[in-house]
């Protein structure tokens, strides 16, 4: 995989301004290292035992962090911070992550807030950015939601957002979102480098359906998961409190089914996971209701989990999409409650069906204490990427190393269960449920 994409990161110009973070370029005098310029890792980690091969530059990881020397005269930079799409646990984190590195750091002291995504940069929309310091940002990671707010939408207006840039003579700007923000932050970055403009665009990933090309993980999905295993809880009790009960709960997930598939694991409590990567039928003697059935009929009781994305291809009848170009969705959680309910009456057995769906209560939470750790890194990261005059990058996590990762390698494509893979089998160990639950001559 690794091979077919060039991982080397663009830069602005050659950096020649000494970074006023004081720390060392020696191994061995207890003082915080620069990360130099020679400092990579590979993304793929298998070997083959007698396997050598040559590894070019294009191949490997460039490590995140400060660098000795930077691109940017602090004293000059106005520097810009966005949130676009939907909420997402932590995004008030990389938020005051991003102001605190830059105002201590760096001594950056011009830092503005975008109002409710690209819309903010459009006149049309008449938002003023809002003054970002320390005092302004402290206790923003204590709330869910965003500080600056968010929406969907605006960033194909790529020269109307341009305009807006040079007229607030903004230097840098940190994109937070998605893959959707992060493929028009990079229509952003081209037209820059058309104008020859030198402004930073440095992404930090925002989804908490963890399915960013490459990257190890993305922040909120570990508070996603903690809230999930939550609400599973409450879905197993009134199951196994009432005659025949179900308990039906709809989790994040549009493409990849790595909430559901973690949360499974998690709770213990789980008994049937579906999700977008691994085909199910409904009916016949081989589909999901026959197994539920059976379930019910030995056990008494069940929790099943269903990824928003599972099904869609079967339940949309008409492509639409929203202000972010996403697909919309059917409502898969409702039609299997009712596809569920309707099974159980034809065979005339009682069941108490309940059907939870916590997906905005769980996308607006504040960050729980590994988020907020994982945010303040990215956060700082991001800041040294775009001080040292990188661009078009996005900051994440690989093999545990924090790194600078192309924009256009990271929405390439979207990362997925396996369902060879390790993650995905030991899911089915937790859940007991069949690895296939389709029919011989049907795979629908």
């Amino acid at each position: 995989m690794s091979g077919t994409f060039d991982f080397t990161i663009e830069e602005l110009g050659k950096r020649n301004i000494k970074s006023p973070i004081v720390m060392s370029t020696v191994q061995g005098d207890m003082i915080a290292n620069y990360v130099t310029e020679d400092q990579f890792i590979r993304l793929e980690t298998g070997v083959k035992p007698g396997a050598q091969t040559a590894i070019k530059r294009e191949q490997i990881l460039e490590c995140a962090g400060p660098r000795e020397m930077i691109y940017f005269m602090p004293q000059h930079v106005h520097a810009g911070i966005v949130s676009c799409g939907g909420l997402c646990p932590g995004i008030n984190d990389v938020i005051r992550a991003v102001v605190r590195c830059l105002w201590y750091r760096y001594g950056v002291k011009r830092i503005s807030g975008i109002r409710y995504g690209y819309k903010g940069f459009l006149p049309e929309y008449s938002y003023e950015p809002r003054k970002l310091e320390p005092d302004a940002v402290d206790d923003i990671h204590k709330l869910g939601g965003t500080y600056l707010g968010s929406a969907r939408g605006g960033g194909k207006e790529v020269a109307k957002i341009v305009d807006a840039l040079e007229q607030l003579n903004l230097n840098i700007l940190f994109t937070i979102g998605g893959d959707g923000t992060q493929r028009g932050s990079l229509d952003i970055a081209n037209e820059i480098e058309k104008r020859k403009l030198k402004i930073a665009m440095v992404g930090i990933p925002k989804t908490v359906d963890n399915d960013f090309a490459f990257l190890q993980k993305s922040f909120g999905f570990d508070t996603a998961v903690d809230k999930a295993v939550g609400v599973v809880a409450s879905a197993h009790m009134e199951a196994s409190s009432q005659i025949n009960g179900i308990g039906l709960v709809k989790l994040m997930g549009r493409e990849s089914g790595y909430i559901a598939a973690h949360t499974a694991l998690a709770s213990h409590e789980v008994n049937f996971v579906l999700i977008p990567e691994v085909p199910f039928n409904l009916e016949g003697y081989n589909g999901f209701l026959a197994h539920l059935e059976k379930r019910i009929v030995t056990r008494k009781h069940a929790v099943v989990i269903v990824a928003e994305g599972a099904m869609q291809e079967q339940l949309i009848t008409e492509k639409k999409t929203d202000a972010g170009g996403n697909l919309k969705f059917a409502d898969v959680g409702t039609y299997l409650r009712d596809r569920i309910q309707k099974h159980f009456d034809e065979k005339k057995m009682e069941i108490n069906l309940k059907y939870i769906d916590p997906s905005y209560q769980i996308r607006s939470a504040p960050a729980i204490p590994s988020d907020s750790i994982y945010c303040e890194r990215l956060g700082n990261a991001a800041v040294h990427a775009a001080m040292a005059g990188k661009t078009k990058v996005i900051i994440g996590l690989v093999n545990n190393e924090f790194v600078h990762l192309p924009m256009s390698a990271a929405v390439s494509h979207r990362s997925h269960v396996d369902p060879e893979g390790n993650l995905w089998r030991d899911t089915l160990d937790a859940t007991h449920q069949p690895a296939m639950m389709v029919n011989k001559f049907d795979s629908k």
